[in-house]
């Protein structure tokens, strides 16, 4: 939709067309890619159709860097943990997305540790994410992560203040000792705006493929969105350290804060191309006596479409 015809809608348009963007933001890149050549996704603004393939052209390249990068983890032995934080629909999960939609999932996964059980709540609060740290040759990105002391479990009162105060006396040690021992650590905050997440709060609300994303705990954390504007500072401020600081993604404008946070990435990676051999592939062995069994019947999937 152009932007003149954008400026005449009513606000309830307006808020329709916000909704209707950001569902079509949600799809995969190539299926996006499809319903804009098609014109299924509307009308779109010169300025956007040309970012668009800005984007598209510059996430392909970023993404075959990701490669050479997984290439170099599996070569060299490599570990790197990189964590991913921000207020609920700040766009972490998207970003995860686009970094690993290429890689191999053997070299590169995702943590994502649901709420602590009964019994891992008497634990070392640590202890449950040094579970899903790297081997050699791997990469970790944490899909929210240690850090959930310092805001939801703050916020919510899920800790007391002496276990606050005790996770920022030690998780300046315990990343001190991750980097000693040979794991790279990166950690992104995801930044948006008071109305940017409504909006997305919003669409989720309206589209039944991401209700699933509204949990009671993203609602809540509407009303308080001052507290966790205060804990989000407390937390940068006593948690950068110079071996691993903490790094802010712009974040209103979904497409552009992926492409700054890869590339950001990449350069926080001291990776160099790596050479592979030339892959043959070997002809196919016949033998006189081989013949094919067919399918039983029963066994095949309908052709429906």
């Amino acid at each position: 939709m152009s932007d003149a015809n954008v400026n005449s809608l009513s606000a309830a348009e307006r808020e329709r067309e916000r909704i209707r963007q950001e569902i079509i933001d949600d799809l995969d890149e190539e299926i996006e890619l499809e319903l804009q050549e098609e014109g299924l996704g509307g009308e779109a603004s010169v300025s956007d159709r040309s970012f668009r393939h800005t984007y598209f052209s510059e996430l392909v390249r970023l993404q075959g860097e990701l490669v050479r990068l997984q290439d170099w983890v599996k070569e060299t032995g490599h570990r790197l943990v990189v964590l991913f934080e921000g207020r609920d629909a700040a766009g972490k999960g998207g970003a995860i997305k686009r970094i690993t939609q290429r890689l191999n999932p053997r070299i590169c996964r995702v943590a994502a540790l649901p709420a602590p059980t009964d019994r891992e709540k008497t634990q070392w609060y640590f202890q449950r994410y040094v579970a899903q740290l790297p081997a050699a040759g791997e990469v970790v990105l944490f899909d929210r992560s240690w850090y959930n002391r310092a805001g939801v479990e703050r916020v919510m009162g899920f800790c007391s203040d002496e276990e606050y105060e005790e996770f920022f006396r030690s998780v300046p040690e315990f990343e001190r000792m991750l980097v000693r021992s040979g794991i790279q650590l990166v950690k992104y905050w995801f930044s948006i705006t008071d109305d940017e997440q409504e909006a997305r709060f919003r669409a989720r609300i309206e589209d039944p493929l991401k209700q699933w994303k509204l949990s009671p705990m993203d609602l809540e954390s509407r009303r308080r969105w001052e507290s966790y504007t205060k804990a989000k500072e407390t937390m940068l401020e006593r948690s950068s350290i110079a071996e691993a600081p903490w790094w802010v993604v712009q974040a209103v404008d979904k497409k552009r804060a992926r492409l700054n946070c890869i590339n950001h990435l990449l350069a926080q990676v001291p990776y160099q191309p790596v050479s592979h051999p030339e892959v043959d592939l070997p002809p196919r062995v016949h033998h006189a006596d081989y013949e094919r069994l067919p399918t039983p019947e029963n066994m095949i999937v309908p052709e429906i479409y």
